[in-house]
């Protein structure tokens, strides 16, 4: 074990305290919603890209990807490759986002009832808030996971470590909303930088390139290398990889949150473009941990659990000091994910599923307090749920389909509200039940012993694909069939 606690703890500890102080100090300038929601919609460009950038990438992405590494070879950077197509084409074009921006609302649920409706935007809200938090409930678990096995911590102290460090990132979240998030944003972009590409020049010097690519090959053939050839992947994963991706590029709360916080449309659009190439690193550097922890750490070492594998090779292979700031760096992510999080579920539910008490019409001050209260709820919600739900498929297969709970719905609703002039509330109901109901069944099947067997026959990739389709459906017949009956 190569952490020192020593060295390595003082590194770690120092990280977490100053990122709490300033995002203490930040909270002098909030001082109403738009701020705590949105800074102000003053965000700028390079701002915008480290923050965009640093809460895209947590313990928990890193740990979804390099279990796809240890699992698939080096076709588990898939998902980055596809990421940066479907963003760089976003931001190039403005699909979709450049009107969410120009509409200036807070949330993409608000957006929609200039098209659907009140009730809508309701029904939106509470199914986003429902796939956001059940995605995020894993969260702090995988990251104690992660430290137990990087740090040597004690297992049976995991809980308590998940509760101090969801208990710093609340803090300065519920003091300082957005601004908080994106000053300490930008302090875990520079620091998650610096420990990525010492952790990465440290096993390419230990393991070394060819051993790496030997070792995809060796266990896994071509299908390594090609995901299409992969027989635990296919086409139907990569097509399922690009309609999630797709949507949650266009409809994920911490992503459309900094294009709703930019100074304009032509910025959001730039955010997009400059960030698309990282989230090629973001995948492929996870991706080749895993393919090395391929290399050194079997499967029974691990007790059968894949997920594990990367951060004990972790242990293995970075000496002290390089250690120290790869956990620093590591909690810096896991702190800019969890506080973005936290911030984007509590502006769903205060904007839109709490809009039928409060009508816009309290005041500043109490809708603060009330958007503090929400993340500290959301905060012990999370604490909970993630000690005792079972993921029963890879993690990165779990995120995805909590993820379509709100993202095929959404998604469909906000290019319909865009582009499709036909579309009405109808095919808007439609598609928010269709589109929530068909990845939930699919879940909760997972869990019903009697149903598993079916659930494994179907798999995520079918019925990922099954949902988009249904709702588009949904979506088309809904709004034709009312259209119709005006007649």
């Amino acid at each position: 074990m190569q952490f020192n606690w020593s060295v390595d703890g003082s590194i770690v500890g120092l990280y977490i305290l100053l990122s709490l102080v300033v995002g203490i100090i930040v909270r002098k300038y909030v001082k109403n919603v738009n701020d705590f929601l949105v800074a102000g919609r003053n965000v700028d460009l390079h701002v915008g890209i480290a923050s965009l950038a640093a809460t895209e990438f947590g313990i928990i992405t890193c740990m979804a990807a390099a279990q796809l590494g240890y699992k698939y070879g080096f076709a588990g950077a898939t998902v980055g490759l596809i990421m940066t197509i479907v963003m760089f084409t976003v931001g190039k074009t403005g699909f979709c986002i450049e009107p969410l921006r120009k509409a200036g609302v807070v949330t993409i649920p608000e957006f929609f009832e200039h098209k659907f409706g009140k009730k809508v935007r309701w029904a939106a809200g509470v199914v986003i808030v429902l796939g956001g938090l059940l995605n995020m409930g894993v969260f702090l678990r995988t990251g104690g996971e992660f430290l137990v096995a990087v740090a040597g911590l004690k297992p049976e102290y995991l809980e308590i470590t998940m509760t101090i460090l969801l208990l710093v990132v609340a803090l300065y979240t519920i003091l300082g909303g957005m601004l908080s998030v994106l000053v300490t944003d930008y302090m875990q972009f520079i620091l998650m930088s610096v420990g990525l590409v010492l952790t990465t020049c440290t096993i390419f010097y230990q393991v070394g390139w060819d051993t790496l690519f030997d070792t995809a090959i060796s266990n896994y053939g071509a299908g390594g290398i090609n995901p299409f050839v992969n027989p635990n992947l296919g086409w139907q994963y990569v097509l399922y990889t690009a309609l999630v991706l797709t949507a949650t590029v266009l409809t994920w709360q911490t992503m459309v949150s900094r294009v709703l916080s930019a100074k304009d449309a032509n910025v959001a659009k730039k955010m997009y473009t400059r960030t698309s190439l990282f989230y090629i690193v973001r995948s492929l550097i996870p991706v080749m941990w895993g393919v090395a922890a391929l290399a050194f750490v079997s499967l029974e070492s691990v007790g059968g659990k894949p997920i594990q594998a990367m951060p004990t090779m972790l242990s293995i292979v970075i000496p002290t000091g390089i250690i120290g700031l790869l956990v620093a760096a590591m909690l810096a992510a896991d702190m800019s994910t969890n506080s973005s999080y936290l911030l984007g579920w509590a502006s769903v539910i205060y904007n839109d599923v709490l809009i039928i008490f409060h009508k816009n019409k309290w005041s500043e001050r109490k809708s603060i307090a009330v958007n503090r209260v929400l993340v500290a709820l959301i905060g012990v919600f999370l604490l909970f749920y993630g000690l005792w739900y079972p993921l029963k498929s890879d993690l990165w297969v779990y995120m995805t389909l909590t993820a379509t709970i709100y993202s095929v719905a959404v998604s469909t609703l906000l290019i319909s509200a865009c582009y499709f002039k036909k579309a009405n509330n109808w095919g808007a109901y439609a598609t928010i039940v269709v589109g929530a109901l068909t990845p939930l069944s699919y879940l909760i099947a997972q869990q019903i012993p009697a149903l598993e067997p079916i659930a494994a026959k179907i798999g995520p990739y079918y019925s990922g694909i099954t949902a988009f389709v249904f709702a588009w459906i949904a979506m088309i017949v809904g709004s034709l069939l009312k259209n119709a009956l005006r007649k």
